[in-house]
Parts: structure tokens; sequence; C-alpha cells
């Protein structure tokens, strides 16, 4: 009787304590292949965008974002990004990424650069709304001056 008391507390323990993730892993198949393609970044808003610079993606600044090439692969959740922005402020920056979107409407978002997919142990939890045949909005939570604001990027097919 001991053993089994000793046993059911080390598993309700196991149990209690199951690692559990921020973004949910069940795919949405469905919208996945609806933003399959290239993709063209057309706009990006957020509160106080004249006047203050955002890093997005520990990149560039968000407005070197306008014009970047995007592509989706929905069979094996790959792609890449691509800066290509003709403004002498801007660097190009160019790189493979991994992405899926899940069941509760997260965009999921890793940029690979010159690293292993596995290897890339952080990422991006995007918001995605408005999705159609020809565009979708992806938003994300930055710190501007200070104060979380929502940041959008919006796509456009290309």
């Amino acid at each position: 009787m001991k053993k089994l008391s000793i046993i059911c507390l080390f598993v309700f323990i196991v149990v209690g304590c199951k690692s559990t993730s921020v973004t949910n892993t069940k795919l949405d198949n469905k919208t996945e292949r609806m933003l399959k393609g290239n993709w063209t970044i057309t706009a990006v808003n957020f509160s106080g965008s004249n006047y203050l610079a955002v890093n997005s993606f520990n990149v560039e600044d968000s407005k070197c974002f306008i014009g970047s090439n995007w592509s989706f692969v929905s069979n094996n959740n790959e792609g890449e990004m691509s800066l290509n922005n003709p403004s002498t402020d801007c660097k190009d920056f160019s790189s493979p990424i991994t992405w899926y979107v899940n069941t509760d409407g997260n965009f999921i978002l890793k940029i690979i650069d010159s690293h292993k997919a596995k290897d890339v142990n952080s990422g991006y939890i995007l918001k995605l709304n408005n999705v159609t045949e020809n565009s979708f909005d992806l938003i994300d939570k930055v710190n501007v001056a200070g104060k979380i604001e929502d940041i959008t990027y919006s796509f456009q097919r290309q």
C-alpha cells in the first residue's frame, strides 16, 4: 500500500509539473494554405510611427520592411524574407524563415539567418488578422517609448 501511495504521488507530481508552451502547436492548415506564395509588406503602422523608430524582428527599422518580400511554403512551413528597400538608410537583408499558423490565430515566426532552424531558440508570436486571398495583417506587440503598442504589418500578394 505504501508503494502504491508513493507511485501515485510521483505520477501526480510529474503530471502536475508538465511543461506547457506559450504557443499552441496545433496547426491551422487551411489558413497556412491561404498564405502559401509570395507576399510584399505594403504598410507598417503603429501609434507614433511618424515620429518614432521601431526595430522590427531585431533586423532593421520598421519602415525598412515596407516593400520587403516574403515567401511562404505551406507544406514544409519554410520560406524566406528579404529587405531590399532602396532607401539609403536601410540595409539589405535576406534570411530563410520557418513559420506556422496555430489554431489560436497566431503566426509563429523564426528568422533563421545563418543557423539551422533547430538551433534558433527564439522567434516571434504575431497575431494573424484580416486574412483574405490577397492580403493579411500580422500584429506584433512592441515597446514604443516605454509603452506596449500594436504594430501592424500589412501584406499583399505579389
